[in-house]
């Protein structure tokens, strides 16, 4: 029987990176997936594929509308859906190649074939060649979520999609219905609507983008129509019928009421995700779930049973890529002997539609749901000067302050760039900013970023350029 240290279960983002740090601290390592390729949902059907397909059809949409503000003219535009999924192809087969190259360099063992725990201390890979025990000292379970299913609506990939299909289209389809208004159904939207379909998304509740700022979720429902998306939100689906004219949705508003019925060509269930806790061993080992079915950890990751963790998604709170690379990090140094920590209230959130939102810490609904007195600092990037240059002005940057220290709470972000302009603040709250320091940080000029320092400075009302 191969022992090891470490044994990871899952090679996501949080397992490959959890196996790769523990591996650069000396610890003998081995990854088990069930995959041909490492990376994960976010790498081979999420993340970056999406973001392949979000950047070529922005691409799309800037010279079939934008080009000519620009004194660039465009004939014979065309659209090659096959070239276009090729190329996203290429960018997943480089990433997870990148990460084979990583594991050989490390020294880790690779393994293909559904991990599960067995006797104490012990994990079974059912391979293509049948089953092989291997020992640890610790066992890391790292396998992250899929795609939560919808009574009634039944996916099969051709007409009714996942997240998966929507990434694999071979064609702009007709009209496209988006069942979910969070992150993957509203930037998987956008994708297709750019290309050319009619997109009508439906959300139970009566908002989109849940997670978000109130103040946010409005102006990007706001600018997401604006573009072409429809919205029926408040509205329960019941069921799904495939049909010679498409897919007829059937929903009833969420407070009660008559049903009616929407058809199109696809359909995309997107209404969130699901810990994989299937076929682990889980009950056989004694490892506790949680009431909504994630794995129960402690501070340090600890399962119910010794000497098995878990990270990530199957453990619930922010369902991203990086907290669980965070966490895997924090884990494998823990399990080295050194100090691990994970900040889960600076963990920031990205939606990647155009334009983006952005945001970290509190939101003003959670401040009030508090009681914590706050001011609020925003500003408007219609009045940057780069944004301006770029011709991509719609949002604002929004920073919220304690009232009686200064102390940074919370920035949210809807704007060209938003995803990389919230680091700043996310690294200033972690180290305990207030919104002075970052008003006093002189910031390059003409940029982007200077929508941060002015939203710091209207925090005590003393913004320049409105």
């Amino acid at each position: 029987m191969s022992e090891y240290d470490v044994v990871v279960i899952g090679g996501g983002p949080g397992g490959y990176v959890c196996a790769i740090r523990a591996a650069q601290l000396g610890l003998r390592v081995a990854c088990v997936e069930s995959r041909p390729t490492l990376g994960g949902t976010c790498l081979n059907e999420g993340c970056i594929p999406s973001k392949a397909l979000l950047q070529s059809s922005h691409l799309y949409e800037e010279a079939r509308l934008h080009f000519k503000d620009h004194g660039i003219g465009v004939e014979g535009l065309g659209l090659d859906i096959p070239a276009m999924m090729a190329r996203k192809d290429e960018v997943v087969a480089s990433n997870t190649k990148g990460i084979d190259f990583l594991f050989k360099k490390n020294k880790i063992t690779r393994l293909v074939g559904r991990g599960r725990l067995g006797a104490p201390g012990t994990v079974v890979v059912s391979g293509a060649d049948g089953d092989t025990t291997i020992s640890a000292t610790s066992i890391v379970l790292a396998t992250g979520s899929v795609a939560a299913a919808l009574p009634g609506v039944s996916v099969d990939e051709e007409h009714i999609l996942s997240s998966t299909g929507a990434l694999a289209l071979q064609a702009v389809p007709r009209s496209l219905i988006v069942i979910g208004a969070g992150v993957i159904g509203l930037e998987l939207g956008s994708v297709w609507r750019r290309l050319g379909a009619e997109v009508t998304v439906v959300e139970y509740l009566d908002y989109i983008l849940p997670p978000l700022d109130g103040e946010v979720r409005q102006a990007m429902q706001k600018l997401l129509s604006a573009q072409g998306l429809t919205f029926h939100l408040g509205q329960a689906v019941s069921g799904a019928e495939v049909g010679p004219e498409g897919v007829s949705l059937t929903m009833t508003p969420a407070g009660g009421g008559d049903a009616t019925t929407l058809t199109a060509e696809k359909v995309l269930v997107a209404v969130g995700r699901r810990p994989c806790t299937q076929d682990l061993g889980l009950e056989e080992a004694g490892v506790a779930l949680t009431e909504r079915g994630f794995i129960q950890v402690d501070e340090n990751f600890q399962t119910s049973v010794e000497g098995v963790f878990a990270i990530g998604d199957v453990i619930g709170g922010m369902m991203l890529a990086h907290k669980a690379e965070e966490e895997g990090v924090a884990l494998a140094e823990m399990l080295a002997g050194e100090s691990g920590l994970v900040d889960h209230d600076t963990i920031p959130a990205v939606v990647y539609t155009a334009p983006e939102a952005a945001s970290v810490g509190k939101t003003e609904e959670q401040l009030k749901a508090k009681g914590i007195a706050y001011r609020v600092g925003k500003f408007p990037f219609m009045a940057n000067g780069r944004a301006k240059a770029n011709g991509a002005t719609d949002g604002f940057v929004k920073i919220l302050a304690d009232a009686t220290t200064d102390r940074v709470l919370g920035c949210h972000i809807i704007g060209p760039a938003a995803g990389d302009l919230i680091q700043e603040v996310v690294m200033g709250m972690v180290f305990g900013t207030s919104a002075e320091d970052i008003a006093r940080t002189c910031h390059a000029h003409p940029q982007l970023g200077e929508s941060v320092k002015e939203a710091a400075l209207a925090v005590h009302k003393r913004a320049l350029h409105i």
